[in-house]
């Protein structure tokens, strides 16, 4: 693989316009190669050719270095004859350094190419400095409020552990202290104060512990020194006491994240004084895990980003070389090492500190578990997959034609059992049809968003390596398809003898046995068919029942939406409830329509999803202060009067109830695709760089964002069918043609979904935000006097 895709396939996609612009900066080296191919005779080119091939053969006599020695030294400051580039650090108004290189032979011929390249690379270079040391300080200020935390929770551990202990101090509890003192020719000295320590995360451990992870590393000369230097200051050998009293300054948060805790917090305020329990040093526990977890995510991506970008501009420069046979890259690579990217050291040992604590304190002192969970695997894909994949798949396409041949075959839709199958057992089947359908489009989605590079599973939150690919959800999809298909075969027998109208009932309760399975299956506790998704499906499930109770995360709206599409399904749902529980399944028969239950229940199902979307909005606004759910909560509450009213006309008929579900579904549908096109997918933007689309678009085509949105439009018009009186074809059934109403609406969804998660995606990209707000346990009252 060329580096160049290597490159944009490893960085941190939210930060991707951070990065070094290496495909722009290859670009105008191509226009320099370019231009030498056209000005260059190919007599001198052979003679700069033989003049290379000169200089690489002398260049295997000259003096060997050694194995261990630096290959990029430091700068050098005298300037010789063969100096292509100088290099050098200024600094600005505002104390911003910025490094600049001065080309010494623009004069040349084609040289302005040359400048133009040197130009544009301190400009991505001085770039990519100020973002690292941007986010270096960043995570520096969030070591020392983690720092902060785990001084109340050691406080509060042994508080509870040891509830006699009435001293004031603790003993063998420290700050481990590691001291970085590192000179930068742009500062044109030592750091700053705040900078000259590096305070990183207390343990309850001797020095030597701490130190043995550096041994671990092959970073002894380092530790030593560190530890030499924060003896010389404190006294100690890199610890000193702590106090209880911090307890007497902190409460603890409470997140309202169960119904209870929610309607507590109505009343109360969120942040309590700590009760010194195991419960709530569990919780707290559990948060500062999460916490340090979270944090060494970062540090990894932004030691990564650090190492791409210094590998992106020795190959640039190298590049540079090969094209122009100059030999500018020793000397800028020099400045690139000299410099905060090259020299800073302090996201490094923040790592090894916080891997030592985490070891420590929540792996109790287990280094494999312990790293385990801060590095956690890449999820792989295994061959058992791909083949059980394509044995279901093919599974399902012979039992398509299987039905097929034997419908035509016995013309059982024109049998005198025909109807009744349509009526009775057709929606039974319709139910898995529609999951069948929606997983099939969200293995598509996924498809796509990986090869676009849209960071699905940041978003949703997935824990690495558990996350679904479209592999695993289409196996899912087609397994069902194939249990559901093979059901629709044993129950194809519709010639009903009127002697008898006997039907068997195994065969009638194939349908219920079926969602009975895939109901176990679902809530089966034990580890197998990918129990975390499952156990997440059902977490944002439960948030989206209980709603408004639950805080309102992207996960549980998301769901919520699916949902509102699947309206038939629920109904379907009813109808199995109804069917074997008062109907007379072995006659394949029901009274169904005719029950007054059963019709109040066919509104309130219809209801639910656009219910739960409505209270979630609301929980927004309450929380988030965004005027925008406001609005959105009125989206779907017109949606629920006119889906009300459609129901109402579909069971009662009427000029009037046709009138009002006519003139109530053309609002709703007015404002549900203006919020569709122009909210949840950011286009029909008028002055964007792309008319009417957006400034940022992951496909390259633009036709397709305008072909989307047309089919939206379209799609959302499929409620027509049952207001105008399209309600039976004269080949289809009617429960036939309202699936297929139903199933439009599912592939509408589904081509929303891509579109809604590529706009949030590009809004983290913006944003330049790359991970999940965790909250932390303790809250000291001091920082709220601060905020005063």
């Amino acid at each position: 693989m060329k580096f160049g895709k290597e490159f944009a396939a490893q960085m941190v996609q939210e930060w991707q316009e951070a990065y070094m612009d290496y495909n722009y900066l290859k670009t105008i080296l191509k226009d320099v190669l370019h231009f030498r191919q056209r000005n260059s005779p190919s007599a001198p080119a052979a003679a700069a050719t033989s003049k290379g091939s000169l200089k690489r053969r002398v260049s295997l006599y000259r003096a060997f270095s050694g194995l261990t020695s630096r290959y990029r030294g430091s700068p050098r400051k005298n300037i010789n004859e063969d100096e292509v580039i100088l290099t050098s650090a200024v600094k600005e108004e505002g104390g911003e350094g910025r490094y600049q290189t001065m080309f010494m032979n623009a004069s040349e011929e084609g040289g302005e190419y040359e400048l133009m390249f040197f130009r544009r690379l301190d400009d991505e270079f001085n770039k990519v400095v100020n973002f690292y040391k941007k986010k270096v300080e960043e995570v520096m200020a969030e070591a020392e409020d983690l720092t902060r935390q785990m001084d109340a929770l050691i406080a509060l551990r042994i508080k509870v552990e040891n509830p006699e202990l009435g001293g004031t101090k603790m003993e063998n509890v420290g700050i481990s202290l590691n001291s970085v003192s590192i000179v930068h020719p742009i500062n044109g000295g030592t750091r700053t104060p705040e900078w000259s320590q590096m305070e990183v995360i207390p343990e309850v451990e001797m020095s030597t512990e701490a130190n043995s992870v550096n041994d671990k590393r092959g970073s002894d000369d380092e530790s030593s020194a560190s530890s030499r230097q924060s003896k010389a200051k404190h006294g100690i050998l890199g610890f000193e006491p702590a106090s209880l009293e911090v307890l007497d300054r902190v409460k603890i948060n409470i997140e309202p994240e169960t119904p209870v805790s929610t309607m507590k917090n109505i009343t109360a305020s969120s942040k309590s004084d700590l009760s010194y329990s195991k419960e709530e040093l569990r919780k707290a526990e559990g948060l500062m895990a999460r916490a340090f977890i979270v944090f060494y995510q970062k540090l990894r991506l932004l030691k990564s980003y650090c190492f791409l970008n210094q590998l992106a501009f020795s190959k640039i420069m190298k590049k540079y070389d090969k094209i122009t046979s100059r030999n500018a890259s020793k000397a800028y690579l020099n400045m690139v090492d000299a410099s905060y990217l090259g020299s800073s050291e302090e996201v490094t040992k923040l790592m090894e500190r916080v891997e030592a604590t985490f070891i420590k304190h929540f792996a109790n002192g287990n280094h494999r578990k312990g790293m385990n969970t801060l590095r956690p695997k890449a999820k792989r894909e295994k061959h058992r997959t791909t083949f059980s994949l394509g044995f279901f798949s093919g599974c399902s396409f012979a039992l398509v034609v299987a039905v097929i041949v034997l419908i035509h075959a016995r013309d059982v839709l024109n049998s005198p059992g025909g109807p009744k199958y349509m009526e009775n057992i057709f929606p039974l089947y319709s139910f898995f049809g529609f999951i069948v359908l929606h997983m099939l489009l969200y293995a598509a989605n996924i498809y796509f968003w990986k090869r676009y590079r849209v960071n699905y599973t940041f978003i949703f939150g997935f824990k690495q390596g558990t996350e679904l690919g479209y592999r695993d959800v289409l196996l899912l999809g087609s397994g069902l398809a194939v249990l559901t298909l093979g059901g629709v075969l044993s129950n194809l027998d519709m010639e009903m003898d009127p002697r008898t109208r006997d039907f068997k009932a195994a065969t009638e309760l194939i349908p219920l046995g079926l969602l009975t399975l895939v109901l176990l299956i679902t809530f089966c506790p034990f580890n197998i068919m990918y129990r975390s998704s499952r156990f997440f499906l059902i977490q944002c499930a439960l948030h989206c029942l209980l709603a408004p109770l639950y805080k309102v995360t992207l996960p549980d709206f998301f769901l919520a939406d699916q949902l509102t599409s699947q309206v038939q399904a629920f109904r379907n749902l009813e109808f199995y409830i109804c069917y074997y529980g008062w109907g007379d399944f072995k006659r394949r028969s029901n009274k169904c329509i005719e029950s007054k239950v059963f019709e109040s229940f066919y509104f309130v199902v219809a209801i639910i999803p656009y219910w739960i979307r409505f209270l979630q909005c609301l929980r927004r606004f309450f929380e988030e202060k965004d005027s925008m759910q406001i609005y959105n909560s009125v989206k779907y509450l017109s949606t629920i009067v006119a889906v009300a009213l459609r129901t109402c006309y579909d069971l009662k008929r009427g000029m009037t109830w046709k009138i009002l579900a006519a003139a109530t579904s053309g609002f709703a549908t007015i404002i549900s695709t203006y919020w569709d096109i122009v909210i949840d997918w950011g286009l029909l933007r008028r002055n964007s760089r792309n008319p009417w689309l957006r400034d940022k678009l992951v496909i390259p085509n633009k036709s397709v964002y305008f072909v989307a949105m047309g089919l939206n439009v379209v799609l959302r018009l499929a409620w027509m069918q049952t207001v105008l009186g399209f309600r039976q074809a004269p080949f289809l059934h009617r429960t036939a043609l309202t699936a297929i109403v139903a199933c439009l609406e599912i592939i509408r969804r589904g081509i929303w979904n891509f579109f809604r998660l590529e706009n949030e995606h590009l809004n983290n990209v913006g944003k330049y935000r790359a991970f999940k707000s965790v909250p932390l346990p303790f809250y000291y009252e001091d920082d709220e006097d601060k905020s005063i």
